[in-house]
């Protein structure tokens, strides 16, 4: 990886995976929850927002009970938006290794201001 996000073991050992069936084939794959939370770090209050990832598979798909897991363990967890949200790339890109992916943070309403966050991997070739 190109960048200096640590990997967090325990975290990455809730995510399984499977083999993708049709690896030749550029096909998109969409999971989003709208329960996601975790703390913002420095109020200690709840955050809440939606998580959309969005992939190409290459030869690896992740099986969706351990992403519910892997999402929720963020719960009781202080970060903030833009590092929760390529947190989770980077965790599912060394896992899964796709072709393309892309994990979009839509965080509830705080102070009047609604955030959103997108962090890719590769480029989108269909």
């Amino acid at each position: 990886m190109k960048n200096k996000s640590v990997l967090d073991k325990k975290k990455l050992a809730l995510l399984e995976v499977f083999e993708n069936s049709h690896p030749r084939r550029n096909y998109e794959i969409i999971h989003q929850t709208d329960e996601f939370t975790s703390v913002c770090p420095k109020t200690g209050q709840p955050d809440f927002g939606t998580i959309v990832i969005s992939y190409i598979a290459d030869k690896k798909c992740v099986e969706l009970k351990s992403l519910k897991f892997y999402l929720q363990s963020f719960r009781n967890e202080g970060i903030f938006y833009e590092n929760v949200t390529n947190r989770i790339l980077d965790d599912l890109v060394y896992m899964l290794k796709p072709r393309w992916m892309e994990v979009k943070g839509i965080y509830s309403r705080r102070g009047g201001l609604f955030s959103t966050v997108i962090a890719t991997h590769g480029k989108k070739k269909q």
